[in-house]
């Protein structure tokens, strides 16, 4: 079984950044893909990437058969709003779990939510996505957008054996499309890839991330 590496993981931490100064683009503004709200935000940020990760999600688009369409749920996510999901996530952990220390809580907190400080989409390299249909009637995709682990029980990896054999045929068509633009799966999440976050550095091999936090679009 190949192993899967948790944001959290010292080693992702570890991968130097040397931000290349991309600006944030609106998907909101390309025919070629489309953009779901139900992660909208007043400022529009939940929609807005990189450039070179908009570059790439046309491509992958170009990839998918006839007849299928990205619909991208949130790309670019501020570093305030990361922090708020972490620290409710590790209260609700410590309520449930008063016998547990801080930094056990924190480690389980961040198999859950993104620890800020390594978090993909504060970057704007990072997008949450499923396909539709040309008309935009979601596939089946064996769980929700945003499942976690123990709700799905665990349904909602990537190469989870107990999904139906169409949502497995999904799962390949977008992680083909994906692939072949560049980006990296999050292997816990079918529905995350990222482009040159710290992530896809160590995914990939890449001496170093091309992005580090982004100030959101302007």
């Amino acid at each position: 079984m190949t192993e899967i590496v948790l944001l959290s993981d010292e080693r992702i931490a570890a991968v130097p950044v040397r931000e290349c100064g991309e600006p944030l683009v609106d998907l909101r503004s390309l025919e070629s893909v489309r953009v779901d709200g139900r992660q909208a935000d007043d400022a529009g940020a939940f929609a807005h990437v990189r450039q070179s990760v908009a570059d790439r999600l046309v491509a992958a688009q170009t990839q998918l058969p006839r007849g299928l369409r990205l619909l991208v749920v949130e790309g670019f996510r501020p570093m305030a709003l990361q922090e708020r999901y972490f620290a409710s996530c590790v209260a609700r952990l410590s309520a449930a779990h008063p016998e547990w220390d801080g930094e056990r809580t924190w480690t389980e907190a961040s198999r859950y939510v993104s620890p800020p400080g390594v978090a993909p989409h504060t970057s704007g390299g990072a997008v949450d996505l499923t396909l539709c249909t040309t008309e935009g009637t979601e596939l089946p995709m064996g769980t929700s957008v945003n499942a976690t682990p123990p709700e799905s029980d665990e349904a909602c990896h990537t190469d989870a054996p107990g999904i139906g054999a169409e949502a497995r045929r999904n799962r390949e068509a977008l992680g083909a499309a994906m692939s072949a633009a560049g980006f990296v799966n999050y292997p816990t999440e079918w529905w995350h890839w990222s482009y040159g976050d710290r992530y896809w550095a160590h995914v990939s091999g890449a001496h170093h991330a091309r992005y580090g936090p982004a100030d959101g679009p302007g």
